[in-house]
């Protein structure tokens, strides 16, 4: 989960999956995928992702921390690490995966009334996921979960 500097505050960096792919085609994700053998763990999966992805390179990402895992109602454990980036950054698109990258104010994120919950009848089980309804967007499922999840890491005690 990239957090890019920006003047109004920092933003989410997403991207809306290419049209074509068998899993999740056009919806809205964090750069990300499978811990191939040549990674050292699930960061360095997280960067090269990215890298492949949008083009950031690794360098250019300040690590900050990782999320607590997150499981998927498919039987998936995501590792979100969260990084700060300072701009300028130009993104190179991998059109095979990825149709369109852009921003987020971290600010909407972090806001609960941003936070809905909807459920769908999937394999006879009722289930249950949050959807951050982003002008022109609709942010569900796991990628809103992550982002769900970094708004309570880092909301104020009550």
């Amino acid at each position: 989960m990239g957090l890019l500097a920006h003047p109004g505050g920092p933003h989410v960096i997403l991207t809306q999956r290419a049209a074509h792919l068998k899993d999740h085609a056009a919806e809205i994700s964090l750069p990300g995928g499978r811990i191939e053998a040549s990674d050292d763990g699930p960061e360095s999966a997280a960067l090269r992702e990215a890298f492949e992805e949008i083009g950031l390179a690794p360098e250019r990402v300040d690590l900050l921390g990782r999320l607590p895992a997150y499981e998927t109602i498919t039987g998936f454990r995501v590792f979100p690490f969260v990084g700060w980036i300072e701009p300028p950054v130009e993104f190179a698109l991998d059109s095979r995966e990825v149709a369109d990258v852009f921003q987020v104010p971290l600010s909407f994120v972090l806001d609960t009334a941003n936070h809905h919950r909807e459920s769908i009848v999937w394999r006879g089980e009722t289930r249950s996921y949050y959807v951050l309804p982003y002008p022109g967007r609709r942010i569900w499922g796991a990628t809103a979960g992550i982002l769900v999840g970094l708004a309570q890491v880092l909301a104020p005690p009550s």
